[in-house]
């Protein structure tokens, strides 16, 4: 049988096994113990779940939570605690066991005992609402990873702003190989690379054997090609992790470190066998209290630090402006600075591309919101550019306010979540709405976490005309909307478009989708009063007499639906038209307004994508006017003409229907 060692180098050694793991009874080691004896018990008690984790990274995690992460139990929201992620959200109970130990109100041994149980903050994978010290929502692999990156970020971009008496901690990961085989993991290395985040580690659970097919690659040469400094150790000696960590400290680099462990194998013997391993004979769900007076006393150790940390920020000249953002709360004077700019709008009836009008809300926003962050990926530059006052972050200087993730959509939207949940500052990305495809997992957790995050999407329909249908999108509309906690905003002209970042930028309690058009738009209000938006459908204009039909439309399709309305009226069919920009905050609206806006004559959905969802508004006998496959390459004013959204074509269809 071979020796530890052994097995920790060859992956091909032959099966490790509890009874030859020689463990000196060392405190640091014991107390590793208990994390593993609470997880396996707790994993036992449910029936389902995974101990591997945490019987393999107990005693990194007790050497990070014992020595080097800085936190204070007392109170797990501190703006400068150091942020830990567990992007291994299959390995929960490490994270569950570890907040037990160190003493967080809220994670007590009943709700241990509750494991995977309804309403327990003790779930199946770590969930941001269900305890304050839950940093993040993991579980598909490698967002929690990029998310880390994001909060890395946050912290650099913060300090920068406020200084290091009030920013200066540290963002700390756990992975797992599953994390570190999504290709959103390289795309967030390559970002943490480029820009040095130094203050960023990442611990991999590098379990052996783990020969597979699935993979032949060396993360940490791929990290250390990304501008990581990485380092491999014996994940069951905690001097080897100990100095590993503290090299971080030291690094001006983002760090990898792979701990090699075989312990979590014997996981699959079951809870007795790894207990009677371990040598621990204590009752399930006990923790002796010679341990767990050790564990408390790891808890508190950063109690020091933030008591010092209050005082400095008692006295600070900028108190009062972190207190705001590090709260989410939006700038006194916002709501004056986006009457001014409708007023502006209102005044000029500007005919601009959605996008166009979005920067130019941006313009006005910038200098009045210091916490609102711009960036784009290679595609989407055009929305949101580094407009004035917001310049690139560079690498290893972080004064600017825009970041440029490359051709990363994926790796981008996940990092906004991380940006998101460091707190102090709102996160905003643009790329085109096709590639929206590549964000969703991260779209979804964000909206699963409620946090405000904002992705600007352009070239939003086939008015991108000779492009052609790979860059098209006809089904996204559809899919974004039928995810919950999402609100997707279609502005239909500049007036509305400032009226949707108005509203995205209130929402606190989930992210925002502006989908906005690359050809331009012309203006169809000059009203400057109640945000209409915010109803999330209202009547644009109201037929010249009893309506014989009502025209819904979003987006570059309210203009053609005014024009096909003014073509009826000449023909003396008196059709409303309406605006719905935002499905979400319609659907919320009372009985009365909904009824209101649809009416109740023949209903007519215009959009130029797929039709799906549309029967939600259009009723049984409505018709949709739009697409029913891809777009074709053409311009736009042909790709329109095919799919029938002209004004002609609308009126033509509205009378058919009428005579029928």
């Amino acid at each position: 049988m071979a020796s530890v060692a052994e097995c920790l180098i060859d992956p091909s050694a032959p099966v490790l096994t509890w009874a030859i793991l020689d463990r000196p009874a060392t405190l640091e080691q014991r107390m590793a113990d208990a994390v593993r004896a609470l997880a396996i018990d707790a994993v036992d008690g449910a029936g389902a779940g995974d101990a591997a984790l945490a019987l393999g990274m107990a005693d990194a995690a007790t050497v990070l939570w014992t020595r080097f992460h800085g936190y204070d139990a007392a109170d797990p929201r501190w703006p400068d605690r150091d942020r830990f992620v567990l992007s291994a959200g299959h390995g929960a109970m490490l994270l569950y066991a570890l907040l037990h130990l160190c003493g967080h109100a809220g994670m007590a041994m009943d709700d241990l005992r509750r494991f995977r149980r309804l309403h327990s903050p003790a779930a199946g994978h770590p969930e941001t609402a269900e305890h304050p010290a839950i940093e993040a929502t993991t579980g598909p692999p490698g967002q929690g990873v990029a998310a880390a990156v994001g909060m890395a970020l946050a912290e650099r971009l913060l300090a920068a702003r406020f200084g290091r008496s009030l920013v200066d901690h540290r963002t700390w990961a756990i992975a797992a190989d599953g994390d570190l085989m999504q290709g959103i993991s390289h795309e967030a290395a390559c970002l943490a690379g480029q820009l040095r985040l130094d203050k960023l580690t990442v611990l991999w659970d590098d379990a052996a054997p783990a020969a597979t097919t699935a993979t032949a690659d060396d993360p940490l040469r791929r990290f250390a090609a990304s501008g990581w400094a990485v380092k491999r150790v014996d994940g069951h000696d905690a001097a080897q992790v100990a100095a590993a960590l503290s090299m971080t400290l030291r690094s001006k680099k983002p760090t990898l470190i792979a701990c090699r462990t075989a312990i979590g194998r014997g996981a699959a013997e079951g809870a007795a066998a790894v207990r009677a391993a371990l040598g621990w004979n204590h009752p399930p769900f006990e923790v002796p209290e010679g341990l767990a007076e050790h564990w408390r006393a790891a808890g508190a150790r950063g109690a020091r630090r933030r008591r010092a940390w209050l005082k400095r920020l008692a006295r600070h000249p900028q108190r009062a402006e972190f207190e705001r953002v590090t709260a989410g709360t939006l700038p006194a004077d916002f709501h004056e600075t986006i009457a001014a700019l409708r007023a502006e709008i209102a005044a000029q009836r500007p005919a601009l591309a959605t996008r166009a009008a979005s920067l130019r809300v941006l313009e006005a926003l910038v200098p009045a919101m210091p916490e609102l962050l711009g960036g784009a990926t290679d595609a989407g530059q055009a929305t949101p550019t580094p407009v004035r006052g917001m310049a690139a972050v560079a690498p290893g200087s972080f004064a600017g306010r825009f970041i440029q993730y490359g051709a990363r959509e994926h790796g981008m939207a996940a990092a906004m979540n991380g940006i998101a949940l460091h707190g102090g500052l709102i996160p905003c990305g643009g790329t085109f709405l096709a590639f929206s495809d590549y964000m969703r997992p991260a779209l979804r957790l964000a909206a699963l976490m409620r946090r405000r995050v904002i992705h600007v999407l352009t070239h939003d329909s086939i008015g991108i005309g000779a492009d052609g249908p790979a860059l098209q999108p006809v089904e996204q509309l559809a899919g974004l909307r039928a995810m919950p906690g999402l609100c997707v905003f279609r502005p239909a002209d500049a007036m509305e478009t400032a009226e949707c970042w108005e509203l995205a930028l209130r929402r606190a309690d989930g992210p925002s989708l502006l989908v906005l058009s690359r050809q331009a738009l012309p203006a169809l209000r000059g009203d400057v009063g109640e945000n209409r938006s915010a109803r999330g459908g209202y009547v644009l204009a109201e037929a010249d007499g009893p309506r014989q039909a009502t025209l819904l439309a979003t987006g570059s399709e309210v203009s053609i639906a005014l024009a096909a309305r003014e073509r009826l009226a000449a023909e003396g069919i008196p059709v409303a038209v309406a605006s719905l920009p935002c499905w979400e905050l319609f659907a919320r609206q009372d009985a009365a307004w909904r009824d209101g806006v649809l009416g109740g004559a023949a209903r007519f959905g215009i959009e130029a994508a797929c039709g799906f969802g549309w029967e939600r508004w259009l009723g049984a006998d409505g018709v949709f006017i739009g697409l029913d496959g891809f777009g074709g390459c053409a311009p736009a004013e042909i790709l329109y003409r095919e799919a029938g959204i002209t004004p002609e074509a609308i009126a033509a269809t509205v009378r058919r229907k009428l005579a029928q």
